[in-house]
């Protein structure tokens, strides 16, 4: 899962319009609770580059090829207690729940906890599932680079960048 920072303000208007609307959360302020929101999703992106970061130096450091950083990253994660890849969304459901159920912004919660997990799943998918589109995207675009070498990297990364410039996502 990755989310985006340019993505936070639209994910969190997203979550606070799907739980009000049904009147599953009853809010002192919905702005605040906007920005309660966004800090969860903020927070979370910050751990998630502090792995990478931390994975990448790791790598530099003992000469590894990028063949080997989901296993780094991996273990990284593992080690700052962060989620590994497959658990990050029902980690960020469980923070996002955790912040309705301390936010001094939120009046009352209503809905069952199932509920809430499924309509925040669900938003958070509506916003992420953009990763493996940009992804099929750029590599239909190096399709003539053959994958794992270092030129398929630094043109994956640089055409990946690209896109997400272009599509506002960074």
């Amino acid at each position: 899962m990755k989310l985006y920072s340019g993505k936070v303000p639209f994910i969190a208007e997203d979550l606070l319009r799907e739980l009000t609307k049904d009147e599953d959360i009853e809010v002192e302020s919905s702005e605040e609770v906007r920005l309660d929101f966004e800090a969860v999703l903020k927070e979370f992106i910050r751990r998630s580059r502090r792995v990478v970061d931390e994975a990448k130096d790791r790598m530099e450091r003992a000469g590894l090829s990028y063949a080997v950083m989901g296993k780094v990253r991996a273990q990284v994660a593992k080690e700052m207690g962060f989620p590994p890849h497959d658990e990050q969304l029902p980690y960020l459901v469980e923070q996002l729940m955790t912040m309705l159920f301390h936010s001094a912004n939120v009046a009352e919660v209503w809905a069952e906890d199932g509920v809430l997990r499924k309509k925040i799943a669900t938003v958070l998918r509506k916003h992420t599932n953009m990763e493996s589109d940009l992804d099929r995207e750029v590599r239909s675009k190096i399709k003539n680079l053959e994958e794992g070498t270092a030129a398929f990297e630094v043109e994956y990364e640089k055409v990946m960048a690209s896109l997400k410039s272009r599509k506002h996502l960074e």
